[in-house]
């Protein structure tokens, strides 16, 4: 049994000639605005608003930061000025003193390795060396 499996479901259909419905709404609602502040305003007056309103209709629908629509950019720069931000931080006497601390313990325990090598190695080279020479004297006694 063979299922149909749906393919491109993250692509809008173009429903009106290039466009989107979504860019066509957009187009639509961008030209409308511009539309109105024509009449309102007239052209001398409204040009600086018609111009700001056209331009940022057209980049909701050509302008593709990331290949991603445009809007979606609008929409997190929105909620980041408006949501809660949590600053964390660690002061920083603390960790200048842990590091101080942990400075001083690592010269303490590097002073104690080294007496422990000197005290362990003379002893270790001592016991080293006449194991040494009881294996020689056997292999002599034994040829």
């Amino acid at each position: 049994m063979q299922f149909k499996v749906p393919q491109f479901l993250d692509i809008e259909d173009k429903i009106f000639g290039p466009f989107t419905f979504r860019e066509f709404i957009y187009l639509a609602g961008g030209g409308g605005l511009c539309f109105v502040l024509y009449k309102l305003l007239g052209l001398t007056l409204g040009a600086i608003p018609i111009l700001l309103i056209g331009g940022f209709s057209a980049s909701l629908i050509f302008y593709r930061p990331n290949n991603k629509p445009f809007i979606n950019m609008i929409e997190s720069g929105f909620y980041y000025f408006l949501r809660d931000k949590l600053y964390i931080w660690k002061r920083r006497e603390n960790l200048i003193k842990n590091d101080q601390l942990r400075i001083t313990n690592e010269e303490e325990k590097s002073k104690q390795m080294l007496e422990n090598k000197v005290k362990f190695g003379g002893n270790r080279l001592r016991d080293l060396a006449w194991s040494l020479d009881i294996l020689d004297l056997n292999k002599h006694n034994n040829n």
